[in-house]
């Protein structure tokens, strides 16, 4: 009778296990490396002195180095239920990267969030990605790379605006979004679209804090085309102010890619303004690249990024960067990145992520790293 018992036990374990596969996976990437910068400055304010050369160990030469839990549900009928909790952090000290809230971290800091699959598309829910960052990095050849790429541009709009602070909610456009409510729809023919809207929970103020977003992006035939609309109110509020509902976050985009063979070439079109003070804050962005597969290991890209104060046309910046990475195996990448940015006026574009350039210097920098993926 015991032995009876244990096979149905153990049929019934398998049948569930039929019904509702499951899986739970921890996975992140470390990358550090030597960076070479020919001017610096302590911080990311308009008005920072430029502090001279610098040698450092430097963190993130191609993306940032995370670790996350993510796992998955199968519930039947063709739907699953999925969650994903992932922070960054800096592989030369080991302490957690910065949160929304200015001068705090956070240990799920990109991150953390649940959702649900079904042939509709998916839903998620929490803080994560917003859309329009993976329509930019399916546009730029040296995709969103934290040297020398759209990404480091578009983020030096937010200095360039004037919005100094430390928080991962400063920049026209976002990186990531806190409470956010994200869909994304289904392929069709190659297009696809996402819609974000993240609510503030401001009481008595509806609009408070809120963000809304929508990507269109289309994917066939070695073509990537990606457009964005990004819309935010009291974006990078100091922690005295009171969010009043104030637009001031808006950011367009429209980019492409073209694969053929080995040879692979972008281009970028978008502007970042601030709507309640846009004869402050409209920053123009243009982009171009270029790169080729020499072997299966061996890519080399490049990059052309412009920065124009369209109120202003002394302000103004062009940067070129160029990377080699070289794939030592499926998981460890070495690289090798060199970059110039010729800033003028009180245009402060920087090169690596992190390493900040004083308002109207030009700069040359250069990195050698190693990332592994687990």
């Amino acid at each position: 009778m015991r032995i009876k018992l244990r096979g149905v036990a153990a049929l019934s374990v398998l049948a569930n296990a039929v019904h509702a596969q499951s899986s739970l996976t921890l996975y992140g990437a470390i990358d550090n490396g030597l960076l070479y910068q020919s001017t610096s400055a302590s911080s990311f304010s308009p008005k920072a002195p430029n502090n001279g050369a610098i040698w450092q160990d430097k963190d993130a030469g191609l993306y940032a180095s995370y670790w996350g839990l993510k796992g998955i549900e199968d519930i039947g009928g063709g739907y699953e239920v999925n969650f994903k909790l992932q922070g960054a952090f800096s592989s030369s000290s080991g302490k957690f990267q910065l949160s929304d809230t200015t001068g705090v971290t956070a240990i799920f800091n990109q991150v953390a969030a649940i959702g649900i699959l079904g042939p509709f598309g998916t839903v998620d829910v929490g803080r994560q990605y917003a859309p329009m960052i993976y329509a930019m990095v399916d546009t730029d050849v040296r995709a969103g790379e934290y040297f020398g790429s759209i990404l480091t541009a578009w983020l030096s709009i937010n200095q360039a605006a004037g919005w100094s602070g430390a928080n991962s909610n400063l920049p026209i456009g976002a990186l990531f979004d806190s409470n956010a409510l994200v869909y994304q729809s289904p392929k069709f023919y190659g297009a696809s679209f996402a819609l974000e809207y993240a609510p503030g929970g401001v009481a008595g103020q509806v609009q408070g804090g809120t963000r809304e977003s929508a990507v269109i992006r289309y994917s066939n035939y070695g073509l990537n085309v990606s457009a964005v609309y990004y819309n935010g109110h009291d974006t990078n509020p100091t922690s005295t102010s009171v969010p009043t509902g104030l637009g001031n976050n808006r950011f367009y985009y429209l980019g492409a890619m073209y694969r053929y063979r080995a040879m692979s070439a972008s281009a970028s079109y978008s502007v970042g303004k601030n709507p309640s003070n846009s004869t402050h804050v409209d920053i123009e962005m243009i982009s171009g690249g270029l790169g080729y597969q020499f072997t299966p290991w061996l890519s080399v890209t490049s990059g052309y990024y412009h920065l124009r104060d369209r109120n202003n046309s002394a302000n103004h910046s062009s940067e070129y960067s160029v990377g080699a990475s070289y794939f030592l195996s499926k998981r460890t990448t070495a690289y090798l990145q060199v970059g110039y940015v010729d800033n003028k006026g009180t245009m402060s574009q920087w090169i690596a992520y992190g390493a900040p350039v004083a308002p109207g210097v030009s700069t040359t920098a250069a990195m050698i790293g190693i990332r592994h993926s687990f």
